[in-house]
């Protein structure tokens, strides 16, 4: 818990709920470091990020049932802004229920907005976009203060070459090749408006937008991406295996920890890529 004895003391004194107040849907903006999760969903006798979530507001609220999230991220993977939703009848407001669930929560995740949402708005299904990016640090170098967050290549890349592949991505697509073999959507068709790869000194930062994703589907489009760097796969193969829809042409899945869900964006919002002027408008 993050807070302090006095937080404490406040928080025990907020007003229990009210059952025969008017329903409402309180909005949750939240980040978090993946490292020490198994992901988003709850799993029996595993640590996720809707557990610990679920767990501080229990403090507040006993009987939440459940909350609910705008995606779900695999273990290991961080979000720098993850929305949730839960329905309540309480009383509190939003200002005592963000100070009351920072409370409560551990260290590795923080609420960092709470607000009322209308009451048939949904975070996954009203989700206009969905940003996020894979960091690679390329050095020989470690960097202890990013290891977390960020995988590392210390082999020669053909950077140029990695950055043309990755327009092979944009637009409507059949993600089979680019997806794990446990998925279980059934249309793996996705639209993808934006996909860019920088470079900022030793690290580079694969960015990627889109309405949804498959299961593994950025790590293993990093991986193949690594291939092109490496000079194992070409541009022509890239495209090749994306029509394929084969899952073993593409590369490896690429390692969880450099992944981050940097936003989910609504509408009226641009989402970070659109910002930038790399992706396509809707």
């Amino acid at each position: 818990m993050g807070g302090t004895p006095q937080a404490k003391e406040s928080i025990e004194r907020l007003t229990s709920p009210d059952e025969h107040t008017t329903p409402r849907n309180i909005r949750l903006d939240l980040r978090y470091e993946g490292t020490d999760f198994c992901g988003w969903q709850m799993q029996d006798n595993q640590r996720s990020v809707e557990g610990v979530l679920l767990e501080a507001i229990r403090h507040i609220l006993p009987d939440l049932p459940r909350v609910h999230a705008a995606g779900r991220t695999d273990a290991g993977v961080h979000a720098e802004h993850q929305v949730a939703q839960f329905f309540s009848h309480t009383q509190l407001t939003t200002e005592a229920l963000h100070r009351a669930i920072n409370y409560y929560l551990p260290d590795d995740v923080t609420v960092t907005d709470v607000s009322d949402v209308p009451l048939d708005w949904d975070a996954r299904r009203h989700a206009r976009r969905r940003t996020y990016r894979y960091s690679i640090l390329h050095s020989r170098r470690r960097d202890p203060l990013i290891r977390r967050t960020t995988a590392r290549i210390y082999r020669p890349l053909d950077i140029p070459a990695m950055q043309e592949a990755t327009r092979v991505f944009v637009g409507v697509h059949d993600f089979s090749a680019f997806r794990s073999t446990h998925c279980e959507a059934r249309n793996p068709v996705r639209r993808i408006t934006g996909a860019v790869l920088l470079q900022e000194g030793h690290c580079i930062h694969f960015w990627i937008e889109g309405y949804a994703f498959l299961r593994h589907m950025v790590r293993t489009i990093v991986g193949t991406l690594i291939e092109v760097g490496l000079g194992t796969l070409s541009l022509e193969d890239v495209q090749d295996i994306l029509k394929s829809r084969d899952r073993t042409r593409a590369g490896q899945t690429a390692p969880a920890h450099g992944l981050t869900l940097v936003r989910v964006t609504y509408p009226g919002e641009l989402a970070p890529l659109e910002r930038m002027g790399y992706a396509e408008p809707d």
